[in-house]
């Protein structure tokens, strides 16, 4: 017996022959014709090295090894039509899954609270793998399945992968409550005065106040590169460095932070990415719906907490 290769459709053939007793009408039931499914037993007696099926007067009568492994043959189709149809459908309360997200650590710290706030609610045995990966191997580890999002710059145009923008923030210069430059508004002057952090995952590289500056033929004095905000943050609370970094970053770690006296420094966006090749796939975008979802509410928060008066 080699059933090591044997074609699945094979054992569906087998189990209509089982229910018929008859070529003709297992033909009908499965939409193929007759000489067909007469094919398809001679293979099987073949691959079983046993006739499978007599014929009688009574239709197809199974051996003893038909009778043998019809049960687990059923059993195994069953469990393949269950799993094909839960790849076509997505019950977050009865889902086991784990979702790989590549994120940074700001992402990590925006993203992840609320939505295992709300994956507990709404998918408790759903979990969550975060980690950055390179942003040159994105696409790849997308493709491959090692990664189910990536939540990043809007940088990545390959056209396999799909993207929609998650968030938007401006940058702000942020310093440490009671900095002796803290007030509302920070010259050009002021700015250049101060010794900064810059936070990137890039080993080098200019970031976009580094750019718009350099159009005005000056630059900033940058005495830590960090690729982590947290760590930068705490670094920054014991000294009198200052951070350029977005506004909810700064907001929700209760830094002073005033407007960029630099002009043409583009906003900060976060985008989603996924592949396309799950793109129709149940539990992809139902994940994608909860971050869109998610980072929707996170956008509305923060229009508040700028306008309270619209409230």
């Amino acid at each position: 017996m080699n059933i090591n290769k044997v074609d699945l459709n094979l054992f569906i053939v087998f189990d209509a022959i089982y229910t018929e007793a008859n070529l003709t009408r297992a033909g009908q039931i499965m939409g193929i014709t007759q000489p067909a499914v007469s094919n398809a037993l001679s293979r099987l007696r073949d691959t079983f090295n046993d006739p499978l099926f007599v014929r009688t007067g009574q239709g197809m009568v199974p051996t003893p090894m038909a009778q043998n492994i019809i049960a687990p043959v059923r059993n195994a189709l069953a469990l393949l039509r269950v799993s094909v149809q839960e790849s076509r459908i997505f019950t977050p309360l009865k889902a086991n899954k784990t979702y790989r997200i590549s994120m940074t650590d700001l992402s990590e710290q925006v993203l992840l609270p609320p939505l295992f706030q709300r994956l507990r609610r709404l998918a408790p045995n759903v979990f969550i793998e975060s980690f950055l990966a390179k942003r040159r191997d994105t696409t790849k580890e997308l493709a491959a399945g090692r990664l189910d999002f990536a939540v990043d710059a809007p940088l990545n145009t390959d056209p396999q992968v799909r993207h929609v923008k998650l968030l938007e923030d401006r940058y702000v210069c942020a310093l440490r409550p009671g900095h002796p430059r803290a007030k509302e508004r920070l010259s050009l002057e002021d700015y250049l005065a101060l010794t900064h952090i810059h936070i990137s995952t890039r080993r080098n590289g200019l970031g976009h106040v580094d750019l718009a500056l350099g159009k005005l033929g000056i630059q900033r004095k940058i005495a830590l590169r960090s690729q982590h905000y947290l760590m930068a943050s705490s670094v920054m609370q014991q000294t009198d460095m200052a951070m350029t970094v977005p506004e909810r970053f700064a907001r929700g770690h209760g830094l002073h932070y005033m407007p960029l006296p630099v002009n043409d420094v583009p906003a900060v966006e976060t985008h989603l990415y996924w592949h396309e090749s799950t793109d129709q796939d149940p539990a992809n975008r139902w994940m994608r719906e909860q971050m869109i979802e998610l980072a929707q509410h996170i956008t509305a928060q923060k229009q508040i907490a700028d306008n309270p008066e619209k409230a």
